[in-house]
């Protein structure tokens, strides 16, 4: 059988809303403090076409047999028409390194990556003063029940095997408003969410992802990839001959 708390008004003062409270302002100070040291970034116009270039000719192949043949020729020109073509032309004009790795010599990018790092310091800072000031506290329960492979992500720092699983420790309440509150901030703050922490985390596991080309092989060899993805595209539109289906049906 299972253990029912009654929780004290007490926890919910002075345990669930001060974690709560500091870890909002602190997504928030992240925010404004990440924006502040990116403001002198110059942004890679080459590079950023480029990225554009290659995620429309992917959208163009997923989507190809909802174009009229017309329209998708036009397209396909676009990309791959000889000596015009943004692909057989883009590379040439872009300002992207051919060798994404020899950018990690870079001295703007090592201390992009020092003001990202610094962004993560403060969950370092918070992680252990909930630990030691609210570790072992019970401050809420979940309104539904839940299985016993969640025990472990709801309750950290509570050792109770006869505990309700839906009910959730201090501990565990910092993770879950660490990552939990990036739908609040996407409302107060929009889509570019500068202190976001999947985001921070993601940057710095793989610095070369905030490259407009994403880290991947030289822009050469993805514009080359991308035509001939282009030109093994078998398009057939889709509406063709619909009324005649439409009455066969």
């Amino acid at each position: 059988s299972t253990m029912t708390l009654m929780l004290d008004s007490a926890i919910r003062d002075w345990v669930l809303v001060p974690v709560v409270a500091v870890m909002f302002l602190m997504g928030l100070l992240k925010h404004h403090v990440a924006r502040l040291v990116r403001g002198d970034t110059k942004g890679d116009l080459k590079g950023a076409q480029a990225s554009q270039a290659l995620t429309r000719a992917k959208l163009l192949r997923a989507n190809a047999n909802f174009l009229p043949s017309a329209a998708f020729r036009g397209r396909k020109h676009f990309f791959n028409g000889k000596d015009v073509g943004f692909f057989h032309g883009g590379p040439k004009e872009g300002g992207a390194p051919q060798n994404p790795l020899s950018s990690m010599q870079d001295p703007s990018m090592m201390m992009d990556m020092m003001k990202r790092n610094a962004l993560l310091l403060p969950n370092l800072l918070l992680m252990p003063w909930v630990s030691h000031f609210f570790s072992g506290f019970v401050v809420g329960k979940i309104p539904f029940p839940l299985t016993q492979r969640f025990r472990g992500m709801l309750q950290r720092g509570v050792e109770l095997q006869t505990l309700d699983v839906s009910y959730v420790s201090a501990l565990s309440l910092y993770f879950l408003t660490l990552f939990g509150l990036r739908g609040v901030f996407s409302l107060i703050l929009g889509q570019e969410n500068a202190g976001d922490e999947t985001k921070l985390m993601q940057q710095q596991m793989n610095p070369l992802a905030a490259s407009p080309l994403g880290g991947g092989s030289g822009p050469a060899k993805m514009f080359q990839a991308a035509r001939e993805d282009l030109e093994l595209t078998h398009h057939t539109f889709a509406l063709d001959d619909v009324e005649q289906r439409l009455i066969n049906k």
